[in-house]
């Protein structure tokens, strides 16, 4: 029997312990009641999932639906100059995210062959020199520099460009407004801004691709003749802001939990082997993309709470990677610890697509600078590195870091 606890008003979002840990509200509110009521901005009465074992139920089932057309998706959070919706959201084609079945196996199927563990392996080897080329870059700048933009956001940018076949020399473009989109604080004009103006390049860019496909991803999609121009270009869209935006700021916030921990970084610093563990634990410990939401279509038992029909439900990513039910002392780094099964990546149908590929790309970019910077170091008090609090994936917006000494 669940243990009375106050329903929370509003989605907790303050990181008061620690810019690693969940909201202390949150954590209590999982140890107490995992799956919990939580009273939403606009007055809807919604549900707030915390527990690992909660979690990973609902992500495996399908009748907590991803779609935001079926019923109105409420916010958790107030958002200033940003409407209470008042109908569901259009779905947008090709955003596969944001599909059931059998709409999302179709087009997920189409890109399944694309990111097999075999075909990560084969780019692997790439994957290590573009990161070698950015350390080369980066050694050559005077420090103190800021590591995400010289670092942590042009490899992956970089890696996913050349894998979807987008010009390089358009990423400004794209990095821009895909961080615009993520702000959470901003008017619906804003943000309807950065989308369209998303959606336009590549519109014209998965066009020219059909007119004359090349080498690449999204070449291979537009030949495809079952793939409409507006689903390639929800694709499109999809995998380059997932793989761009979610690596680098996992690099980078990877990056200054283990400067914070330098007991760990001495061991994985000397001991490459120790590294695809680390990454397994960071991935879990930082869990940058938290909130997810899913809508009810029927009534469901969930961990013997009865979530009724029409419900918005946010899921904690973050709350979840650290329940002491699953993880022990799950507030601590440990890069000995074995993290598989955390749920950093999704659970279910969802389950990210790109995910060997980001393992590779952090492997690859914290095994280099941590050879490459022996001594790196925050070039700021901890305090004062900026956090991605406003933003809908977690992240640093600068990690500025120094070093002396750099080894070839």
């Amino acid at each position: 029997m669940s243990q009375p606890v106050p329903i929370p008003h509003g989605l907790p979002m303050q990181r008061d312990v620690t810019p690693f840990d969940p909201p202390r509200e949150i954590t209590e509110l999982r140890g107490a009641r995992p799956v919990s009521p939580m009273l939403f901005p606009d007055g809807h009465e919604g549900w707030l999932v915390t527990g690992y074992d909660a979690v990973r139920r609902l992500l495996a089932d399908t009748r907590f639906s991803s779609r935001q057309d079926l019923g109105i998706l409420h916010m958790p959070y107030e958002t200033p100059g940003m409407p209470a919706p008042t109908e569901p959201s259009p779905q947008i084609p090709g955003m596969f995210v944001a599909m059931d079945p059998p709409d999302h196996g179709r087009l997920r199927k189409k890109l399944t062959g694309a990111f097999t563990v075999k075909r990560m392996k084969t780019l692997e080897e790439h994957i290590v020199e573009i990161v070698e080329q950015q350390l080369e870059k980066l050694a050559n700048m005077a420090p103190p520099v800021d590591l995400v933009k010289e670092f942590a956001l042009p490899v992956p940018s970089l890696v996913i460009c050349e894998l979807l076949g987008v010009p390089y020399a358009d990423r400004e473009n794209f990095q821009v407004n895909s961080a615009k989109f993520l702000v959470r604080d901003q008017s619906l004009e804003e943000k309807m801004g950065a989308y369209i103006a998303l959606n336009t390049y590549l519109t014209e860019l998965v066009t020219g691709k059909r007119a004359e496909p090349g080498d690449d991803l999204l070449s291979d999609l537009a030949r495809d003749d079952d793939v409409t121009i507006e689903e390639l270009t929800g694709v499109a869209f999809l995998l380059l802001f997932a793989g761009h935006e979610t690596t680098a700021n996992v690099l980078a916030l990877g990056t200054f939990a283990l400067l914070e921990n330098p007991g760990q970084l001495a061991e994985l610093r000397a001991d490459a082997d120790l590294m695809p563990g680390a990454v397994e634990e960071l991935m879990r410990y930082l869990s940058i993309a938290d909130i997810f939401f899913r809508y009810a279509t029927e009534d469901i038992e969930l961990c013997g709470e009865k979530i009724p029909e029409g419900s918005t439900v946010v899921i904690s990513l973050l709350a979840a990677n650290h329940d002491p039910e699953r993880f022990d002392d799950p507030d601590t780094l440990d890069i000995h610890r074995t993290a598989r099964g955390h749920l950093s990546f999704g659970h279910g149908i969802h389950q990210c697509l790109g995910q060997q590929l980001a393992r590779i790309e952090m492997r690859a970019g914290l095994g280099g600078l941590l050879r490459r910077f022996p001594d790196l170091a925050l070039a700021v008090p901890a305090g004062e590195v900026r956090l991605k609090s406003d933003m809908n994936i977690y992240g640093v917006h600068e990690l500025p870091v120094t070093w002396t000494e750099t080894a070839k």
